[in-house]
């Protein structure tokens, strides 16, 4: 039997909150989803993401949330992350963090799904343990009767996504990267049946700066002054990856890259 998860890409600020709601009940028009994960660091005006958005979230459907390295911009989450087991932060992370990077999940379809979540280290704040060897070890966790587990790999580096690819080809269902906002058009299936993607883009508006003002990021990089760049609000895109995948041998068999336009509405 297959199984259609999707894995939405950087939800950035109010246009990416929109975006995801839009682009959620499209495909659910179209095909079944039995599971949605989402990187929803940058859910609150491309900071950090609270209680209230993850319910929002939830309620729309999605079964898991990732981060980065945007996961403690906002104070509550060091709280509700430790009590909310869907809220996933860089499992990576120092020991003693509050929450998980790892959880294993029964979606509404009955799916069993593991979802794994892991910040790179090169160009990256602040700097993690390993990846690679994290990854081993949360692998080791995973209870026998979970064969599907998706990987989010937030990192700057493409050179470290792909790494992280071949270390985990043919050992999970997926390896998505996130974090640079920008979809790339290299998904495919990797030997032993994990798919993979550089980055799966963002959720927001694309009238921008991956997802800030355009003048203000353009006054940073001419003058080199610092200064706050806000997030915008416009056309809502939705980005993300669309896998279908054996549910068995958690072996993906087929893997899509999604992106649709959402004018903003008239007054």
């Amino acid at each position: 039997m297959t199984v259609n998860i999707l894995f939405a890409g950087d939800v950035m600020a109010a246009a990416g909150r929109r975006a995801l709601r839009q682009g959620l009940e499209r495909l659910r028009a179209e095909i079944t989803l039995d599971a949605v994960v989402v990187n929803g660091e940058n859910a609150v005006g491309g900071q950090g993401i609270t209680a209230a958005i993850c319910a929002e979230f939830f309620s729309w459907g999605v079964d898991v949330i990732t981060t980065g390295n945007h996961v403690w911009d906002q104070r509550e989450t060091l709280r509700y992350i430790a009590e909310e087991r869907r809220l996933l932060r860089p499992y990576n992370a120092p020991p003693g963090t509050p929450g998980s990077g790892w959880v294993v999940v029964e979606t509404a379809s009955g799916l069993r799904l593991g979802v794994l979540d892991l910040m790179g280290r090169l160009f990256m704040y602040p700097t993690y343990d390993c990846p690679f060897r994290a990854a081993d070890a949360a692998l080791a966790q995973r209870p026998a009767d979970c064969p599907v587990v998706l990987v989010d790999m937030h990192a700057e580096a493409t050179s470290e996504k792909y790494a992280m690819g071949w270390h985990l080809a043919g050992r999970v269902s997926a390896v998505v990267g996130t974090h640079t906002h920008v979809p790339t058009a290299d998904e495919r299936i990797l030997p032993g049946g994990t798919a993979y993607q550089s980055d799966t883009g963002m959720c927001g508006c694309y009238d921008s700066i991956i997802g800030v003002d355009k003048d203000a990021a353009l006054r940073r990089f001419i003058t080199a002054l610092p200064g706050r760049a806000e997030a915008v609000d416009g056309m809502a895109t939705f980005c993300g990856l669309l896998l279908k995948v054996d549910a068995d041998s958690g072996q993906c068999r087929d893997v899509r890259r999604l992106r649709y336009d959402f004018p903003v509405a008239a007054p």
